[in-house]
């Protein structure tokens, strides 16, 4: 068998065949070259530091590593194969080179913009300017309730809702009194303790320190029994709090008589004034209601559904519209209707707000442009959960717009309803009505013995 010549390396990587001797197939049969023999030993052609030179078209390099022993693909001779894995019975392929040749990858095409749910209402959004509203652009609407509105369900007594809903303060009063006072002489440390355990429920220390002293009084160095000490809690709560119980009279030679509701966010304002309507409705008046807070989204949508409820129209403009207008409209609506009561609703605001305070005081000025007198009752309503923090708010809220009686809700969510009696110790105004739910019936006039049985943890008596 004559010497084959095997290629370079340069001739390896791109493909270049050996030149074989035209010998035939009987003549010599082909058998895979020895490594050893096929590969030469020492490089030819010429080299640079042992790397060919393209330049020149040098095609040899250095011998391959030791460790090849696979022969080179291009000296493997030819197979017969069967069709099956040649593939030389299958149907040509239209696009592909029969030679082998693979075609290039078709470009694909450019996907199309998928829309989100919330692509096309945002484009509208965005196409679509914004007008602003003025209280002169903003109509006035007067939402006229249904012919029959709706009647309040039958609900259990005030007192078991007033006892229910001051369970928390009752509780933890009564929790403190009977581990004070049971099997234990009367004592300064228990005094102490028992001033402690009022001022952590915000009666306040000076109300605090005249309870204490009033248990403590001929009975030190001796036992008392935790009722008993009860019993002289429930008085004193009531003796502070019986000059502040008032309610709320209705003058009826004024028409309408005019009620602002004012109070800082999450009070409760627009819920007590359905709840009041439908006290007032109850009780044969005519009201009607003015939708003043134009901040809140959904405080227009709110006063007018309690409308529906309570049988009341509810006067009203657009979101953003000025305030101050709207109670000036609304009065002389009401004026016209001959309506008996008008409650006008305003915008929460925190009392440290110069300027929404500001916004308070001009709707005080503008109502008094039809009527000097009013409004006739400015009813400031307080959520019982803020604790001390409510001092504060009367205090403010009665410099900028003559707060005249006070509305106590939330008791049902604070173990602090002491509140009202620190209130009524600093402050005198009147409580007009507490609030211990949500249902329409959780308002009730405010009733100091009641209120001061119930804290206390006794039985109405």
């Amino acid at each position: 068998m004559s010497e084959t010549k095997q290629p370079g390396w340069f001739g390896r990587l791109f493909g270049r065949k050996a030149e074989t001797p035209a010998e035939t197939p009987s003549e010599a049969p082909v058998q895979s070259p020895d490594p050893a023999e096929t590969m030469p030993t020492e490089p030819t052609g010429t080299l640079s530091e042992g790397v060919p030179d393209f330049a020149t078209g040098a095609d040899e390099v250095l011998p391959a590593p030791p460790t090849v022993t696979e022969s080179s693909p291009e000296t493997e001779p030819e197979r017969d194969l069967p069709d099956e894995l040649t593939g030389a019975d299958l149907e040509p392929v239209e696009g592909v080179d029969p030679e082998g040749a693979v075609p290039a990858a078709p470009e694909p095409p450019e996907p199309e913009p998928v829309a989100s749910e919330q692509a096309e209402p945002l484009a509208e959004a965005e196409a679509e300017p914004v007008e602003e509203v003025s209280a002169e652009a903003a109509p006035l609407v007067i939402f006229q309730p249904p012919a029959e509105p709706e009647a309040p369900a039958e609900r259990r007594g005030w007192w078991s809702r007033l006892t229910g809903g001051l369970k928390r303060t009752s509780s933890a009063l009564s929790d403190r009194v009977t581990g004070l006072f049971t099997k234990r002489k009367l004592d300064a440390d228990t005094l102490e303790e028992l001033e402690d355990a009022l001022i952590q429920a915000d009666f306040g220390v000076e109300t605090a320190t005249r309870i204490s002293e009033a248990v403590g009084k001929g009975r030190y160095e001796k036992g008392i029994a935790p009722d008993e000490v009860r019993a002289i809690l429930a008085a004193e709560v009531e003796r502070a709090l019986d000059p502040v119980a008032q309610p709320l009279v209705i003058d009826t030679t004024k028409k309408p008589f005019v009620i602002l509701m004012i109070g800082v966010n999450g009070a409760g304002k627009t819920t007590t004034i359905g709840k009041l309507t439908q006290k007032f409705r109850s009780q044969g008046h005519s009201v009607m209601l003015a939708a003043g807070d134009t901040f809140r989204a959904a405080a227009i949508e709110q006063l007018r559904v309690w409308g529906e409820r309570t049988g009341a129209p509810v006067v009203a403009r657009a979101q953003g519209s000025d305030a101050a207008g709207l109670a000036y409209d609304a009065l002389q609506a009401a004026r016209d209707a001959g309506t008996d009561i008008l409650m006008i609703d305003t915008a929460g605001r925190l009392q440290n707000k110069a300027g929404l305070m500001a916004e308070l005081e001009k709707v005080v000025r503008v109502i008094r442009k039809v009527d000097e007198a009013a409004p006739h009752a400015v009813l400031l309503v307080l959520d019982a959960t803020v604790g001390q923090n409510a001092l504060s708010q009367v205090e403010l809220f009665q410099k900028t717009a003559g707060v005249t009686g006070l509305v106590m809700t939330k008791l049902d969510g604070t173990a602090r309803g002491g509140i009202l009696v620190a209130l009524a110790a600093k402050f005198g105004l009147p409580v007009h009505f507490i609030g211990v739910g949500e249902g329409v019936d959780d308002l009730e006039p405010f009733a100091a013995r009641d209120f001061a049985r119930a804290i206390a943890g006794l039985d109405k008596g």
